[in-house]
């Protein structure tokens, strides 16, 4: 497939689902731990880990003619006793994420910022991925197939008048894209497979289990257990959920980051998700004028200093 036809939102989805048993199914039920105390653990077993662990930079300095320029770990030990471990390396950064209201530490390993274009917390990602516990079990493994992920997701109304959301990714993983940019470009072969310009993203997210599953157990990933993803960024969509003409980056009004907690109307829809941000019966689309060269022009007829997309006394 020609990847310039490849724009739409992937809807690959890490969705974190809670599950309470019954009570009256005569099984107990175990209320998850604490965030803060498995923040504390988490963030020592990272520590520990990067300590103790190495990544395959020497690989980068002098990669050969068929590198696939993937971020790969090994243990420092034996022959490998002389290799700098990952926790001193100048490519790794340390991000604070509130999330749940607790601050939990993001480790960044930035091997390759990339050169293309960076995507928001909104957009979604054309990437390769290779997911590992702290034990070195793969749960997830998409370095020869790229996948596209939405990273914030979107809500949807059903008829029955529940808002639920679709698509999306977990925090930490959201956080640490925002981190990298793209490649500039790519060349489809005579073979029809895709050969991308060598500028494109690098590097790996390591991240504690409030910002991945929590308490969630799935396949190579046990409850409050931290993870790692090594990544490559190829493509970021600038996304438009709600397909209104305006980027769910902008409707993220009050600037926080979180596209979900901007809802004018007060319908239960966030912006990002609302066709019509005021409510007003006239979809947002038409109360924008957007030029040909793509900027959007938020006309405001009666001059109150609110855009008539987002004020309900100004409608057709």
């Amino acid at each position: 497939m020609r990847l310039n036809k490849i724009w739409v939102l992937g809807l690959s989805v890490f969705l974190v689902f809670s599950c309470n048993n019954n009570d009256d199914d005569g099984v107990e039920t175990i209320p998850p731990r604490d965030r803060g105390e498995v923040a504390i653990e988490n963030d020592q077993e990272l520590i520990e880990y990067m300590s103790t662990h190495f990544y395959n930079y020497e690989d980068f300095e002098n990669p050969a003619e068929n590198f696939d320029y993937v971020v790969r770990f090994d243990t420092i030990a034996g022959e490998n006793s002389d290799k700098t471990p990952i926790i001193e390396s100048e490519d790794l950064i340390t991000k604070t994420v509130n999330y749940q209201g607790v601050d939990q530490q993001l480790y960044i390993l930035k091997v390759r910022e990339g050169e293309g274009p960076a995507p928001r917390s909104t957009d979604s990602v054309f990437t390769a991925l290779l997911g590992e516990n702290l034990k070195g079990a793969v749960f997830q493994n998409n370095i020869k197939t790229p996948t596209w992920f939405n990273l914030s997701g979107y809500q949807i109304k059903g008829s029955n008048g529940v808002v639920q959301r679709g698509g999306g990714t977990i925090k930490g993983f959201q956080e640490g894209f925002v981190e990298f940019r793209a490649s500039t470009g790519y060349e489809v072969l005579p073979d029809n497979t895709t050969k991308w310009n060598n500028d494109f993203g690098v590097g790996a997210i390591f991240m504690p289990s409030g910002l991945a599953y929590f308490s969630e157990s799935r396949p190579n990933i046990p409850q409050y257990s931290p993870i790692i993803f090594s990544l490559n960024l190829y493509l970021v969509n600038v996304a438009d959920h709600d397909g209104d003409g305006i980027p769910s980056y902008m409707e993220d009004l009050n600037g926080d980051g979180d596209a979900f907690n901007d809802d004018t109307d007060g319908d239960g829809l966030s912006n990002h998700s609302d066709a019509d941000d005021d409510g007003d019966g006239t979809p947002t689309r038409e109360e924008i004028e957007i030029l040909e060269d793509g900027t959007i022009i938020f006309t405001d007829s009666n001059n109150d200093g609110t855009p008539d997309y987002l004020d309900p006394d100004v409608f057709k």
